[in-house]
């Protein structure tokens, strides 16, 4: 079947002209929704008439397909289903999973193989090579335009930016590696920033500009969406958090530092801790186990999931510092194995939200030399209910604030307690402390003068 010829072409000349228009309607097109040529034009800026033509030679390609209009709304243009697939491959460090979809989509087959731990890269795609050409096999005949290459660590220049993370694919150009082994143009991303941008286009977080994407699995990492755009930060590393050291005296990590995130909270670590009961279990061994009441199964979800994250608080602070970076009340989507992230899960959105209740959202990189004094006394609150501690004690929580925002502390205050926070607040705001349906203690020079339950 015809399609797009990749062969490059002079800048600036009328058939490099043409494909670029080709590839901005194309873009558009891969949405979950049809456009109507009129619609096309108005989003592409191209002209009526251009969109036309390319819409006439996209069809005769067979890359798009003409839908008839119904009542007001004239024809619309949508991919071909049938014009082709598209193939996703997910490295691990011991397995890798292969996905072909239709140019809507649509999943049509999915295999997972396992692979012997951070195997060459060569042998790697070979393996991956050998997957699509049997999933191919089973379709009907139409050709692969493009692989999407996942791999567990950060990308730079189409290289994996820390060997120490993936050492397989160490000094190695992963895009041009792929091509060649695959037949196919690839484009070669971290998993975790693929995770992100398919939650973001078609997911959880659809419906929002930005989102964070946290992925536990053999590793921890988290991609973020900023504005429709994936955030890699300066050097690719933006969302690895998993490799961010919270005690430097703490157990080793494979990437050859001591106490990374990822050290305590990832699918790995509690194989770990279980390998003195269960030497050969998996995952779902282990969750199978917690299920059916062993002891010793739950208190290693509790180290990993629980413990760690309330022993050491920068745990929340790492994973929090993530999902406040410019994503306000956009999601925070976790994805993991399930005792394992529903306490991680739970602290995200926990401290996604401390940042806008307080009404700091915004305020993330200001200096405190620019705050006021009230959103001084906000970051303080902040901080202090970002761990969700068991106890909290506010000495005067509204001394500085409007009427308004006191009261939206206080409703705070109640949704801590409403999650087993025991608050304690002292303050001389009589009128505001009486309005609250709790258990007031009043003190007149150090003496107790009244007890309301």
């Amino acid at each position: 079947m015809p399609s797009l010829s990749d062969a490059p072409r002079a800048p600036g000349s009328p058939s490099s002209l043409r494909t670029a228009n080709q590839r901005r309607v194309l873009d558009l097109l891969r949405g979950p929704d049809p456009y109507t040529q009129a619609e096309l034009a108005r989003v592409s800026g191209l002209a009526p008439a251009t969109v036309s033509n390319i819409v006439r030679d996209l069809g005769s390609a067979g890359l798009v397909e003409v839908l008839p209009g119904s009542g007001r709304r004239g024809s619309s243009v949508r991919l071909a289903a049938e014009a082709g697939y598209v193939v996703g491959i997910d490295f691990g460090h011991s397995h890798v999973s292969v996905a072909i979809g239709d140019l809507l989509g649509s999943s049509l087959r999915e295999q997972r193989r396992t692979l012997a731990d951070d195997l060459p890269h060569q042998q790697a795609l070979a393996t991956a090579d050998d997957m699509i050409r049997a999933m191919l096999a089973e379709l009907p005949q139409a050709p692969a335009h493009h692989a999407v290459l996942g791999l567990p660590a950060p990308i730079t220049d189409d290289a994996v930016g820390s060997p120490a993370i993936f050492p397989g694919w160490e000094g190695v150009n992963a895009r041009t590696a792929a091509s060649e082994a695959l037949g196919l143009p690839v484009t070669i991303e971290n998993d975790a920033n693929l995770g992100a941008f398919a939650e973001h286009r078609s997911g959880a977080a659809r419906e929002h500009d930005s989102c964070v994407y946290v992925k536990i699995s053999s590793g921890v990492g988290a991609g973020v969406v900023l504005q429709g755009e994936i955030f890699r930060g300066a050097s690719g590393f933006a969302g690895e958090i998993g490799h961010l050291t919270l005690d430097e005296q703490g157990p080793m990590c494979r990437c050859g530092s001591r106490g990374c995130l990822e050290a305590y909270a990832s699918i790995g670590a509690v194989l770990t801790l279980m390998a003195g009961q269960q030497p050969d279990a998996s995952l779902d061994d282990i969750i199978a186990a917690a299920g059916e009441g062993s002891f010793a199964a739950r208190r290693i979800f509790e180290d990993a999931g629980l413990h760690q994250l309330h022993r050491q608080p920068r745990h929340a602070r790492v994973l929090g510092g993530v999902s406040g970076f410019g994503v306000g009340d956009d999601p925070v989507v976790v994805d993991g194995g399930d005792p394992l992230v529903v306490e991680a899960c739970s602290r995200l959105h926990f401290v996604a939200e401390g940042g806008d209740k307080v009404g700091l959202l915004g305020k993330e990189r200001n200096l405190p030399i620019a705050l006021s004094g009230g959103e001084q006394q906000r970051v303080g609150i902040a901080r202090a209910v970002v761990n969700r501690p068991p106890v909290l004690l506010a000495d005067e929580p509204t001394g500085n604030l409007d009427p308004e925002l006191s009261r939206e502390i206080m409703h705070l205050f109640e949704q801590f307690n409403q999650v087993g926070v025991t608050v304690f607040i002292a303050s001389h705001d009589q009128d505001l402390i009486s309005q609250l349906p709790y258990r007031h203690i009043t003190l007149q020079q150090g003496r107790l003068a009244e007890n309301h339950s």
